[in-house]
This record gives C-alpha cells, sequence and structure tokens, in this order.
C-alpha cells in the first residue's frame, strides 16, 4: 500500500497545473475580450463637405431649344438678264436699303432705252398732224383711234427700257448685313435666276422659335420674359420676350409655336445659333436657397444632413422651385443651418463627421434672378 504514495502524489500536482493553466488562459482571454470591446467603442468621424445656405431668387421655368432666325431677311435674285460687270459689296458688309450691290452690263439697256425714245417721238409727230386734220374730218376716226394705241404703247415700250436700265444696277431691298454673295464678275444672270445672288439679313432683332406641348398653352403669354443660354457664347445669357403665340395646335405633334423676340443691338448674335431657352413661369424673391446635390430622397421624402456641433442629424424637408444647381426649401429649414453636399450618401443618422472644406459653399444669388 505504502508503495503508491510516491505515485498519487506526482498525479496530484499534475492535476494542479493543469487547472493552473486553464485558469491563466482563462484570464487571457477574458483580457484579450475586453481589449477587443474597447476597440469597437472607438467612434471614427466620418468626413464631409458642407454647404451654407443662402437667401435669392429662383424662377420656375420651362426649358427647350430654338435656333435663333433673321427678323428680316432677303433674297436677293436679278430681274435683268446679262453680264455682271461689277460687284460693290463683300460678305459681312452692312448695307442699307437701296444701296447698290452689283452692276450687270448696261450698253443693251441704253440702246433699248434709246429705241423706245425714238419710236415715241415718232409717233407723236405722226399724232401731232392727225390731230390737224382730225377735227376737219379729214380722216377716219378708225386711223386716229390706232395712231393713239400706238402712241401709249410707244410710251410702255420707253417705261419698260427705263425699268430694265434701272434693274441693271442691283440694290439691297433691305438694309441688314450681306450673309451670302454668290455671284461673281463675268457671270450670267441668267444663272441667278432660281439661285439667290445675294441673301442679307436684318439682325437688329432675332427669333427664336419654339414649340411647347398644349398643356403649356394657359402658362404663356405676350411679352413673358424669357433667357436664352448661347452655346457659341459659353452658355452666356440673354433676355427674350415673347412676342406672338399661335392660336392653334398642331394635331400632329401636339404643339403650338411661340416667337420670342431676342434683342441684338450689339449684333453680337447671329442667325442660325443654337440656344438653350428657359420660359420663366414665375420667381419668387427671398427665397431659402439649397445646393440641389445636398438633396437625399429616403423613405418617400426629401432629406438633407444638417451637421451643429460635429454631428450629422438627417432633415425632412419639403422644396418648391428648381433653377440650376440650386432648390428653393419650403419648410424644415430657417436658412441658417450648414448641410451636407459630399459623403452624404452613406451617412447615418446623428453620426459624427469632420468638415474638410475649410470655405463653406455659398449660393450666389445673382446667378438665379432673371432680369
Amino acid at each position: 500500500m505504502d508503495t503508491f504514495k510516491p505515485q498519487l502524489t506526482l498525479s496530484r500536482f499534475a492535476l494542479c497545473a493543469v487547472l493552473a493553466s486553464s485558469v491563466l488562459l482563462t484570464a487571457c482571454g477574458d483580457a484579450e475580450a475586453i481589449v477587443d470591446t474597447e476597440k469597437k467603442e472607438v467612434v471614427i468621424a466620418v468626413p464631409v463637405e458642407v454647404a451654407s445656405l443662402s437667401q435669392g431668387s429662383i424662377s420656375s421655368n420651362y426649358a427647350t431649344t430654338a435656333i435663333l432666325e433673321a427678323k428680316e431677311e432677303a433674297f436677293v435674285v436679278p430681274r435683268a438678264s446679262g453680264i455682271i460687270e461689277q460687284i460693290m459689296v463683300e460678305e459681312g458688309d452692312y448695307v442699307e436699303k437701296n444701296q447698290v450691290l452689283a452692276q450687270i452690263e448696261p450698253q443693251r439697256y441704253h440702246l433699248n432705252l434709246d429705241r423706245a425714245r425714238a419710236d415715241l417721238v415718232g409717233v407723236q409727230k405722226e399724232l401731232a398732224k392727225i390731230n390737224k386734220v382730225y377735227s376737219q374730218k379729214l380722216v377716219s376716226d378708225d386711223t386716229f383711234d390706232k395712231l393713239n394705241a400706238q402712241y401709249e404703247s410707244a410710251k410702255a415700250t420707253l417705261a419698260l427700257a427705263e425699268l430694265d436700265l434701272k434693274e441693271a444696277t442691283i440694290t439691297a431691298p433691305i438694309s441688314g448685313f450681306i450673309a451670302e454673295r454668290n455671284a461673281k464678275v463675268g457671270n450670267l444672270t441668267e444663272s441667278f435666276q432660281r439661285a439667290r445672288m445675294f441673301h442679307i439679313v436684318q439682325q437688329q432683332e432675332l427669333y427664336g422659335i419654339v414649340y411647347l406641348p398644349e398643356k403649356e398653352l394657359s402658362r404663356v403669354h405676350k411679352n413673358q420674359k424669357a433667357s436664352l443660354d448661347l452655346t457659341a457664347f459659353g452658355g452666356q445669357s440673354v433676355e427674350a420676350t415673347i412676342e406672338r403665340i399661335s392660336p392653334v395646335i398642331d394635331p400632329k405633334t401636339g404643339t403650338f409655336k411661340v416667337t420670342l423676340r431676342v434683342p441684338n443691338h450689339e449684333h453680337l448674335l447671329k442667325s442660325g445659333m443654337f440656344a438653350q431657352v428657359k420660359l420663366n413661369y414665375d420667381t419668387h424673391a427671398n427665397a431659402i436657397l439649397l445646393p440641389r446635390k445636398a438633396l437625399l430622397a429616403i423613405d418617400n421624402s426629401v432629406n438633407v444632413f444638417v451637421v451643429k456641433d460635429g454631428i450629422a442629424s438627417k432633415t425632412p424637408i419639403q422644396i418648391g422651385y428648381q433653377e440650376g444647381e440650386y432648390v428653393e426649401v419650403l419648410a424644415g429649414l430657417n436658412g441658417q443651418e450648414q448641410v451636407v453636399i459630399t459623403g452624404h450618401h452613406n451617412l447615418r443618422d446623428k453620426a459624427p463627421v469632420e468638415i474638410v472644406n475649410t470655405d463653406p459653399v455659398v449660393p450666389v444669388a445673382a446667378k438665379l434672378a432673371l432680369n
């Protein structure tokens, strides 16, 4: 029996060692769990960019496009036949009404005029002789009537010869700029009977033609203001006014025609320019303006994230007119807030944020006003 005591003691020591190791491992595991818990409690602020709200004017517009057209234009086609002897203008020149554009070789027309004058003089002399004897009944009524008819015919022939000579000098029917000059010295005018010899446009005022859907008919009226953004001038805006509204709807397209009057006193605008058109329906002054990119559609409502004391709070709002990069705030904000414009799509309500732009964007209300 005594021989087994040393073995029993060794077993007890081994058991105690195993228990001690288990306690130590458990303690280490608890320590790691505590450290992990502490790490998970560290909060990281989300970097965002913010913008300030502002007050200004914003409008309700209908956007469409238009091609500018000249208010007046003329296609000069020669009536007289002959060889073009001289051209006095070039493309781009400004001409006044009745200014000489070109000269057709006039010799043939001078000769026709001289012949017509000579014929008329001969008939006048013959008629003078007949008149002396007609009163004495020495000439029949038939002879007298025929001579009077010849006289009237000779006068008409002379008038036509004078007109032909006048038309050999080609003049401008309207004042404006020479848009095209197709004629050249030495050309026969017969080649321009169907094609235009000159194209003249008057660009003191231009027209912009737009076609609107019939549902907009009740919202447009004469003298209504519009704004045109011109592609040729890098989006520069010019003012326009509605001059005419068509009284009928095109049944094929369901649209009606609206003519805009576009002043062009400095002749900077050109016929054929492309323009983005905004018809101004209404303008709200002193509106609270919010950058459009701050908006978030969440749960069928419009929301923004408002930053205060480093915390971003989701705030539902009501919006009104929308124009360009900005929208009108009707309810939900008082205009003094800063809203998140970058980094808000994955942002949670009440999340801590870090503002990374040192100079918050402020809407420029002047850009929104339509003068």
